[in-house]
């Protein structure tokens, strides 16, 4: 089901280090994936927000830790991408802890979306993200993006494939297709929004039970 209070998200804050993150997160959603997988465009498609996350045709671009309010306390959250980025090894190095400190300690970090390519899945990055999150508390959760780059039958194999190399490494985790370009997934991105992200979904259902004016 779409959940209309998503397209009100609104950037707050961006952060270098754990220090800077909001006070006052109650829950958050975090999207990580390889540099270039579609992770921006994703989060503007499901926020109905074209601008709202930094997209570019370089990779790398998503430097910093950015948070999107949807309702008071609860977040999406725009990790760094992480891969082939053209930037010093320094920086890289401060992104890899961060972002596995992040992914370890965060106590209002409820679900990490991997967005991966879905021609690319499950690459060595996308491994090392995965067992960071399971170090932690966090429920884990797949997003194949450009699923349009293949037909419907290869995307689902693609999906199958995908889901069986998780079970068989032990990981437990959710997974979707989705395209940015065709809008497809939104409404399952919100309906897994909705689980983690529990007072944003209260608050529009209580909007929409209002009576009119």
């Amino acid at each position: 089901m779409i959940n209309t209070i998503y397209f009100n998200t609104e950037f707050t804050t961006s952060a270098h280090t754990l220090g800077q993150l909001p006070k006052d997160s109650v829950a958050e959603v975090a999207f990580a994936g390889r540099s270039n997988a579609g992770k921006s465009s994703a989060i503007n498609t499901i926020t109905r927000n074209k601008k709202l996350a930094r997209t570019s045709k370089t990779p790398g671009r998503t430097q910093l830790i950015n948070h999107f309010e949807v309702t008071a306390g609860n977040y999406l959250v725009d990790l760094p991408g992480y891969g082939y980025a053209k930037v010093s090894k320094s920086q890289i190095k401060h992104w890899k802890a961060t972002l596995g400190d992040y992914l370890r300690t965060r106590e209002s970090l409820r679900c990490l979306v991997v967005v991966m390519d879905i021609r690319h899945a499950l690459s060595d990055y996308d491994w090392q993200l995965i067992d960071s999150v399971m170090q932690g508390d966090a429920a884990l959760h797949c997003l194949l993006t450009k699923s349009d780059k293949l037909g419907n039958s290869a995307a689902k194999q693609a999906l199958m494939k995908t889901s069986k190399a998780l079970e068989d490494h032990g990981v437990e985790c959710t997974l979707q297709l989705f395209s940015a370009l065709k809008k497809t997934g939104v409404e399952e991105a919100h309906e897994l929004l909705d689980m983690y992200l529990p007072d944003a979904k209260f608050s529009q259902r209580s909007n929409s039970d209002e009576p009119a004016s």
